[in-house]
């Protein structure tokens, strides 16, 4: 059983045979797949799985808090795990490609910010949208 299992199992949420195969496959993700992309990889799986029963699927675990969902821009809702530690993204807008990052000085700017305006900060996201550097280029 791997972690998504887990955790949907530790929610009492009921797995079914295509919840396991999504979630395992979500979980084997290196990458933000929207449903898409998930349907692809689970119906490679388990061909009755449609794309419906993936975006109910990842509708119940988003509710379930197991999963959450990422609007990158491009329009589409990418998904990964709810992670264990706290992670920002930078989003190539050429490619498409995101890659997560910690920044203990912009973790500390961001409390530093709320604070200067009277608030304690609770939560947030950052996602940076960037494209490649050109050669030579700063």
């Amino acid at each position: 059983m791997d972690r998504l299992e887990k955790l949907c199992a530790e929610k009492g949420l009921r797995m079914t045979e295509q919840r396991k195969v999504i979630a395992r496959t979500l979980s084997a993700s290196d990458d933000h797949p929207d449903a898409e992309e998930l349907h692809r990889r689970s119906n490679a799986v388990d061909k009755s799985i449609s794309l419906a029963t993936v975006y109910r699927t990842v509708k119940l675990f988003e509710e379930y808090g197991i999963i959450e969902s990422h609007d990158f821009g491009d329009g589409r809702a990418r998904y990964e795990e709810v992670p264990d530690e706290h992670h920002d993204h930078l989003i190539d807008v050429r490619s498409g490609k995101v890659i997560e990052f910690h920044n203990e000085e912009i973790e500390r700017l961001q409390v530093e910010i709320a604070r200067s305006h009277g608030y304690k900060l609770v939560d947030h996201r950052l996602e940076l949208y960037a494209v490649p550097l050109k050669d030579g280029e700063e």
